[in-house]
């Protein structure tokens, strides 16, 4: 097994409820969930909404910081892909302004090195320079999602986390989008942390994958044994529902 690149212990997560009269209760919402993901690897992590996927994530990420546990990144803070690449790019800025901003918030490039790596980011994820002055709703919503990735890779992370990167795109492009994630692996030794409520993506691109289920993971393992052999009444309802 190769070195982890994140690692969680024993995570509680927790959220402030803000009730009738302005009472406040504290809600937990993850359960001792541990996990590590390793370099190279696809950690798919499975489950239905409201199980704690993107709390979980956005913990990892530091933009959740209510929780008990550790969360150990042995790589630089992840970056991420998000579900919607639209509403995460900004819509008056042109493609190669938006792939640039964070060399520019990073300020080590000079400007021909930043325009360098984007041109670069840009023939990575299959767009070719031509799309560097057109804007997001110039593009199909699989090219924006390919912008997205982009930005997620520009300043070169190990880590990526990926929150249903495909979800909201057709069968067609998602199976492009899924393809690209996989070679832009190979390319650049990325290790993914790859959340779904899509069960046949997740068997498609994982090395190993997560069940979670109100707040707790609950199965682990290869897909090949997820799937064809899963241990709890939970994951084998969750696979006959949608395989």
């Amino acid at each position: 097994m190769s070195e982890p690149v994140l690692e969680v212990k024993n995570l509680n997560a927790y959220y402030i409820n803000h009730g009738l009269f302005g009472r406040a209760t504290r809600k937990q919402v993850l359960f001792d969930v541990n996990l590590k993901v390793y370099q190279g690897e696809i950690l798919g992590l499975v489950g239905e909404s409201g199980c704690g996927k993107s709390t979980l994530s956005k913990a990892i990420l530091g933009l959740h910081t209510d929780y008990e546990g550790e969360i150990i990144h042995y790589t630089n803070r992840p970056q991420m892909v998000f579900q919607d690449p639209f509403g995460s790019l900004n819509p008056a800025k042109t493609i190669e302004w938006i792939i640039e901003e964070p060399l520019r918030a990073y300020g080590k490039y000079s400007k021909a090195e930043r325009k360098d790596r984007v041109m670069d980011m840009l023939r990575r994820v299959g767009l070719g320079p031509e799309y560097a002055d057109r804007k997001p709703r110039e593009l199909s919503g699989g090219q924006r999602q390919r912008v997205g990735i982009a930005v997620a890779l520009i300043q070169r992370p190990r880590f990526i986390i990926a929150d249903e990167p495909v979800s909201a795109l057709d069968v067609t492009i998602q199976a492009q989008i899924l393809e690209l994630l996989m070679e832009l692996r190979s390319e650049l030794d990325l290790s993914y942390l790859f959340i779904s409520h899509d069960l046949n993506v997740i068997r498609q691109i994982s090395d190993r994958v997560i069940v979670m289920k109100d707040g707790r993971t609950i199965e682990q393992g290869t897909p090949e044994e997820v799937f064809n052999s899963p241990k709890t009444e939970y994951a084998k309802r969750l696979i006959a529902a949608t395989l």
